[in-house]
């Protein structure tokens, strides 16, 4: 029997919530660094308030798909901003909505090529 928790539940996401977990996707980050990559990989569309970010950490906090990183790497000195970095659930949800994602591109490209005569 598979245990495995049924992660189509969890989706779709919020934009901004996709955006703060594909932004920790390649490593922990620090929420002032969340909020630029956010915009970076939105190509600007996407600017993220201070009450939105933090509002967002928390509940991904909550929900157990982030966690804090006191200290990332051995003999680092302690650092006055919290790191938050995707835990395997999160990454997890991430990959879940990607593909959906992508299952709705392919989709669309199909009907579209299908209407161009």
């Amino acid at each position: 029997m598979d245990n495995k928790p049924d992660l189509t539940k969890e989706i779709p996401l919020t934009e901004a919530t996709f955006f703060i977990l594909l932004s920790l996707a390649p490593g922990p980050k620090h929420g002032y660094g969340i909020m630029q990559e956010v915009e970076l990989l939105s190509d600007g569309r996407l600017k993220l308030s201070t009450g939105t970010l933090y509002g967002g950490i928390k509940r991904l906090l909550e929900f157990g798909w982030i966690e804090k990183v006191e200290h990332p790497e051995e003999g680092a000195p302690p650092r006055e901003r919290r790191l938050y970095q995707l835990t395997d659930i999160g990454r997890s949800i991430l990959k879940a909505e990607t593909e959906r994602m992508q299952q709705l591109v392919s989709l669309s490209q199909r009907i579209n090529s299908a209407l161009i005569v």
